[in-house]
């Protein structure tokens, strides 16, 4: 079997892409992977393995050089030792674990230390591989990774379109969501509103027109996708 200093190229159904919607336009491009290793030698090595699987590579050297490069809107993952000249790994992972939930992380590391691989595995990372390990096993985790990250993308698309049809509304219209959207009838809306029923039945019109509900159960699950993304940015 192939260890991670002697590989071969990977199949190409092993390659991950592939159109998802228009909404995802951002999770089409080549996915990236980055590295972030002090050892050049292993860098340039994870360069060429990454190259020959079909994706794009992206290396660093610390992880203050690689907290400075732009996030990248395409499936991707981070490839990161335990061990760097700047912050360490771990520091790195609790840095991008807020704002880039769409980048897998998988340890790379010859320290075999049984603590710090749970610590990592405990704060989200997909995989922590301790040298030697086989090439095929990397591979098949940066693979995972990169479909993770492209249904994580493909969901902050879909959030994001939610969030701008859900700012299209008059503010009488998201009452009116709410309301409707908690199980009140057109009667009960008006009631709690002050508005007659003919009213509250225009409004809740261009509540279904304007968020591209197409039922009752596709408004309700709108809102609450929307006020779980809002529990989120308060915690």
């Amino acid at each position: 079997m192939a260890t991670w200093s002697t590989w071969t190229t990977p199949s190409p159904s092993w390659q991950v892409g592939g159109r998802t919607s228009d909404v995802t336009l951002l999770s089409e491009g080549t996915p990236v992977v980055f590295v972030v290793n002090d050892d050049v030698s292993l860098r340039e090595r994870l360069e060429q393995l990454i190259s020959r699987a079909g994706w794009k590579a992206e290396t660093f050297e610390s992880a203050m050089e690689f907290l400075a490069h732009p996030r990248t809107l395409a499936p991707n993952c981070l490839i990161l030792d335990v061990a760097l000249p700047d912050l360490s790994g771990l520091e790195l992972q609790k840095r991008i674990a807020a704002d880039r939930i769409d980048m897998p992380i998988i340890f790379v590391t010859g320290h075999r230390d049984v603590p710090i691989a749970v610590q990592a595995m405990k704060a989200g990372a997909l995989e922590f591989l301790t040298r030697p390990f086989s090439t095929e096993r990397l591979l098949s985790a940066i693979r995972q990774a990169i479909e993770r990250s492209q249904a994580a993308l493909s969901r902050e698309a879909q959030l994001r379109e939610l969030r701008e049809c859900h700012a299209a509304l008059t503010p009488r219209e998201r009452e009116v969501m709410t309301l409707v959207a908690s199980g009140l009838l057109n009667k009960q809306v008006g009631g709690e509103l002050g508005i007659s029923e003919i009213t509250v039945k225009a409004h809740r019109g261009n509540v279904m027109r304007k968020m591209k509900a197409g039922s009752l159960a596709d408004l309700v699950r709108m809102d609450a996708k929307l006020n779980r993304a809002t529990v989120a940015l308060t915690h």
